[in-house]
């Protein structure tokens, strides 16, 4: 079960209990959907034609933004993990800001990747890390900004320590 909202403004309870069978708030929903590829669906649903594009998916966050017949929709879903960490009062425990990246094992710093001050994305490759002649390529676990660096090329660096700091 998900839990589907626009925000403030709408929720639904949203069920898949086959690939088919779908359940809104309870209900049977019936619908057609055509997949035309590239992200892009043609959905029937009673009588009323639909098409329906993913503009942007963030699975990490369960986000999704879609384009309804040329209207801009934003979406969030809850699986019941979350529904239940938000019931326990733990649902921004995922929130934390990060302000550092440790070396996740010893090693020694093959390349850098980054400067100081530059903006990166969660995933951005910061740098790599050659360990038991392998080379690790060590990535931005958030958004930010890079503040500090703590290595330079060549460094020979330990487990836990502290490679890069963001603002």
């Amino acid at each position: 079960m998900f839990q589907i909202s626009t925000g403030a403004n709408q929720q639904w309870e949203v069920e898949f209990r086959a690939p088919d069978a779908v359940t809104l708030n309870g209900e049977p929903f019936a619908w057609d959907v055509a997949d035309l590829g590239g992200g892009r669906f043609h959905i029937l649903h009673k009588g009323r034609s639909f098409n329906a594009e993913v503009v942007e998916a963030d699975y990490a966050t369960k986000s999704i933004v879609l384009k309804v017949n040329g209207q801009r929709v934003a979406l969030q879903a809850k699986d019941r993990f979350d529904l239940l960490l938000e019931r326990l009062g733990l649902s921004n425990a995922t929130v934390a800001k990060v302000n550092e990246l440790k070396a996740p094992m010893p090693g020694l710093i093959v390349d850098i990747r980054v400067q100081l001050g530059q903006n990166v994305q969660k995933g951005d490759p910061l740098l790599v890390l050659e360990a038991m002649k392998m080379e690790n390529i060590l990535k931005a676990p958030a958004d930010g900004t890079v503040s500090s660096l703590k290595v330079n090329l060549r460094d020979n660096v330990q487990k836990g320590q502290v490679l890069v700091q963001f603002a």
